[in-house]
C-alpha cells in the first residue's frame, strides 16, 4: 500500500531538506526548467509536470501584470503563503504540521500568522472575512479536501459531482444546483484526487482511467480522468448522514409508512431474502443499512461491499472489500471471490453491497443453502425487471444453466423484493414490497404486499400520494411463527392507507 502524503509533502518540500534562497525581485523571471516525461512516466504524472511549469512561469510574472478578478489575487496570495511557510518554517511548526487534523486550530493560526506577513510585504488588500476564508481555504488545501471540503461539511448536500476543475455541481434536497466553488486548474484537482486514493492503496492513471473509492466517512467517490473523460477529470461523490439512520428517520421522511418498517423489522427477525431494488440515487444502501440495523446482536455477520460503506451497528461485523487489479493487472480480488470466501466463514448472515454480475449465482446459492436472512441490492426499475436483471446476471457467471433452472433458484432464494424509487421531487419512496411466492410453470410468481399510491402533484412539484396495504396474506408467516414474531392478520386488511 502507497504510503499517505505527510503534510510537509503536500506543502511541496521538507524543512531540513530545503536549502535557503537568496531572495530575488520579484519582477524578475526566474529560469523555468523544464522537465522531459520519462516513457515510463504515466499520463496524469506527463499532466500535473507540465501544468506545474506552466504554473511556475505564469506566477514569476505575477508581480507585473494587472490581475483580473478578485479570486485571482487571492489564489495569487495563496500561492504566495504556501511558498512562504515552507521556506520560513520553525522546528517546532514543523511538528505541529505533522500532527495533522487533531492540531487544526493550532494551524491555522500559523497560517494566519504567514498570510499577514505576507500582505504585509505585499500590496494585497482583503476584508477581515476574506482573510478568514483564505486562512480556512490554505487549512482545507493541508488537512483536507481543498474547495471539497465546504461542501463535505455541509449535512444538506447529499451529493457532490466535480465535472472539471471549473465545474461542480451539488444535489441538494432532491435538486441539482451549480456551485461557485471550483479548482485552479487540474493539477490541482488531480492533487485532491490523489489524497482521497493514497490511503486506500488504489491508483488512477493512463493505464487505469477509473476507480471507485471512499473517503474516510464511508461517502462512496467515483473517479474518471482523460483520456476517458473530455472534460477533465471528474469526481462523483455519494455522501452518507453522519449519523447511522433509523426506520422511524425513514417514516419521517416520508420514504415508508410506520406499518411497512413494522413489517421490514419482522421480516428481517424471521430471517427471509430481501433483495433491494431501485435505480440509481433512489437509497437503496440506505435502506439496506436500516434493515441490517434489525438483526440481532448475537448473529455473525459478513459484508461484502467493492468499496466498503455499509456502517452496521452490531458488534459480531466481518467488513470485506474487493480489489482492483495491481499494475500489471494481476491481483484482483472480485465481489464473487469473497462471497465463495464468505461461505467458509461461519455467517449468520451475509450482506452484500449490490450484486452486478456472476456473484449473482454464487448469492443465491448461499440464500439457498442455510443462509437465511441475506441481503443484498440491484439495479432495476420494478420488481419483475429485478428477477429478469438476476437471470441475466447468473448467465453471466459462465454456466451453462438452462433458463428454468435459473428461475427455480431464483424463486426459491429470494423471499422479499423492495422496490424503492426516486420520484420526481428528489424525495425516496419505498414503492412495492412485494413477495416472491414460487413457480408456476416457468414463471415466478410475485404479490403486492404494500405500494405507494401517488394522488397527484402539488403547486410546488412536491408528490402527494399514501401507502397502502393490498389486503393480501403472504405465504411465509410460518416463519414468523417459527421465529417468535406475532404479527396480527387484521394487519393486511385490504385498501388500509396509512
Amino acid at each position: 500500500m502507497a504510503r499517505p502524503l505527510s503534510l510537509l509533502e503536500r506543502l511541496g518540500g521538507n524543512k531540513e531538506e530545503k536549502k535557503p534562497t537568496p531572495e530575488r525581485p520579484r519582477l524578475t523571471k526566474p529560469e523555468v526548467k523544464h522537465h522531459t516525461p520519462t516513457p515510463q512516466q504515466t499520463y496524469t504524472e506527463k499532466q500535473l509536470q507540465q501544468e506545474r511549469e506552466a504554473h511556475v512561469e505564469a506566477s514569476s510574472f505575477a508581480g507585473r501584470r494587472a490581475l483580473t478578478s478578485k479570486s485571482d489575487v487571492i489564489q495569487e496570495l495563496k500561492l504566495a503563503v504556501h511558498r512562504r511557510i515552507v521556506d520560513e518554517m520553525t522546528p517546532e511548526e514543523q511538528q505541529i504540521l505533522m500532527r495533522g487534523e487533531e492540531a487544526r486550530d493550532q494551524i491555522k493560526n500559523i497560517i494566519s500568522v504567514y498570510s499577514n506577513r505576507e500582505m504585509a510585504e505585499g500590496t494585497y488588500t482583503l476584508s477581515r472575512g476574506e482573510r478568514n476564508q483564505l486562512v480556512d481555504d490554505i487549512s482545507n488545501e493541508l488537512l483536507g479536501l481543498g474547495p471539497l471540503e465546504s461542501l463535505l461539511q455541509n449535512d444538506s448536500i447529499t451529493e457532490i459531482m466535480v465535472n472539471g476543475p471549473k465545474q461542480i455541481f451539488i444535489e441538494q434536497k432532491g435538486k441539482l444546483k451549480l456551485t461557485d466553488v471550483h479548482f485552479y486548474d487540474n493539477a490541482h484537482l488531480m492533487n485532491i484526487i490523489e489524497r482521497i486514493l493514497t490511503p486506500l492503496g488504489r491508483r488512477v492513471d493512463e493505464s487505469s482511467p477509473l476507480v471507485d473509492a471512499r473517503l474516510a466517512d464511508g461517502s462512496r467517490v467515483n473517479i474518471i480522468i482523460p483520456p476517458l473523460s473530455l472534460v477533465g477529470p471528474t469526481v462523483t461523490i455519494r455522501k452518507f448522514s453522519k449519523k447511522a439512520l433509523s426506520i422511524q428517520d425513514l417514516v419521517n421522511f416520508g420514504t415508508l409508512s410506520e406499518d411497512m418498517g413494522f413489517f421490514l423489522d419482522a421480516c428481517v427477525k424471521a430471517r427471509l431474502n430481501i433483495l433491494v431494488s431501485g435505480g440509481t440515487g433512489s437509497g437503496k444502501t440506505t435502506t439496506l443499512n436500516v434493515l441490517s440495523s434489525f438483526i440481532p446482536e448475537t448473529d455473525r455477520i459478513v459484508t461484502i461491499e467493492d468499496a466498503a460503506e455499509l456502517r452496521l451497528q452490531q458488534t459480531h461485523v466481518v467488513t470485506l472489500e474487493s480489489r482492483p487489479p495491481n499494475l500489471e493487472g494481476h491481483g484482483a480480488i472480485t465481489i464473487r471471490d469473497l462471497v465463495k470466501n464468505a461461505l467458509r466463514m461461519r455467517p449468520d448472515r451475509i450482506i452484500v453491497g449490490e450484486v452486478r454480475a456472476g456473484e449473482a449465482l454464487d448469492m443465491l446459492q448461499a440464500m439457498n443453502t442455510g443462509h437465511d436472512g441475506s441481503l443484498t441490492t440491484a439495479h432495476a426499475n420494478t420488481p419483475r425487471d429485478v428477477l429478469s436483471r438476476l437471470e441475466t446476471m447468473v448467465l453471466m457467471a459462465g454456466m451453462e444453466l438452462p433458463v428454468r433452472a435459473v428461475r427455480t433458484q431464483v424463486s426459491s432464494a429470494i423471499d422479499l423484493i423492495l422496490q424503492q424509487s426516486r420520484i420526481r421531487d428528489g424525495s425516496r419512496k419505498i414503492t412495492y414490497i412485494t413477495e416472491v411466492q414460487g413457480m408456476e410453470g416457468d414463471t415466478i410468481i410475485l404479490q403486492d404486499l404494500f405500494r405507494y399510491v401517488q394522488d397527484r402533484i402539488d403547486e410546488r412539484g412536491k408528490s402527494i400520494g399514501h401507502f397502502e396495504s393490498m389486503g393480501l396474506m403472504p405465504n411465509f408467516m410460518d416463519k414468523f411463527q417459527m421465529n417468535g414474531i406475532d404479527l396480527p392478520k387484521s394487519f393486511f386488511t385490504s385498501g388500509r392507507g396509512f
